[in-house]
């Protein structure tokens, strides 16, 4: 019976055991780690010449027992910019008018080169602090990441940065700053996936606590995004030898 406890316990302990023994001097310091995801990210950016995708957004309040559904195309320029364009919207027309339009517009507007710069995952808007290593299909670093101002479109929590490609693998945490009056807490968790030589958002799933309406849940969906790059194969050769004989 104590050699089955203590197998409990042992099995128990090792996720934690694994975490923690990466944290030693061979680990990169979070910094490190963070500057060399935004230099792969500006490579990458150059090589797709910018990507179109479609999205899916679904908004349900079930207080409430509403629904608001929208299909968008959107094209990313070289340079960043995001362009929208709704295909379809059902449902909850308020919802769609107020929140689901006005959420397109504002990534519009801040996904300009000048804007980005403010909200972007870099020493100027965060305070970093490497977790350790999280050992899966594809390891990756766990920081924390702390604003440097209250600014609801900064956010505190916690990323995972794939340890090959250095590509943000998954964001989760709350807006640093509320977005209005009315909003009690929202927490919101992104994920990303490589595609080809690439890595694409997957989904992104956020709870919203309001003052008068309640629980709000959305979730949307990424799919069908493509690079604009015509040398698709000989970029991914370039950078992968680039980062090679760094």
């Amino acid at each position: 019976m104590k050699h089955h406890v203590l197998l409990a316990v042992v099995l128990f302990l090792l996720p934690a055991a694994a975490l923690s023994a990466a944290q030693d001097t061979s680990l990169p310091t979070a910094s490190e780690v963070v500057e060399r995801m935004v230099q792969r990210d500006a490579h990458r950016q150059i090589l797709t010449q910018g990507y179109a995708g479609i999205r899916r957004y679904v908004l349900e309040n079930d207080g409430m027992n509403k629904r608001a559904e929208m299909l968008v195309r959107v094209n990313g320029d070289s340079d960043g910019t995001k362009h929208f364009e709704i295909l379809s919207e059902q449902g909850w027309k308020a919802a769609q008018k107020h929140v689901l339009r006005k959420m397109l517009e504002s990534e519009s507007q801040t996904s300009a080169p000048e804007a980005r710069e403010k909200t972007r995952l870099c020493s100027d808007n965060y305070e970093f602090h490497m977790v350790g290593l999280v050992v899966g299909d594809r390891p990756t670093y766990a920081i924390d990441v702390k604003p440097k101002r209250k600014d609801k479109l900064l956010f505190e929590g916690r990323i995972w940065v794939d340890t090959e490609d250095y590509a943000l693998v998954r964001a989760e945490g709350n807006p640093a700053k509320n977005p209005s009056f009315w909003t009690k807490h929202i927490h919101f968790v992104h994920t990303y996936e490589k595609q080809g030589g690439f890595w694409f958002p997957l989904s992104t799933e956020s709870v919203t606590d309001a003052h008068i309406f309640g629980r709000t849940d959305l979730t949307i969906e990424y799919f069908d995004y493509k690079p604009n790059a015509t040398q698709f194969a000989e970029g991914i050769a370039i950078t992968t030898q680039g980062f090679q004989q760094q």
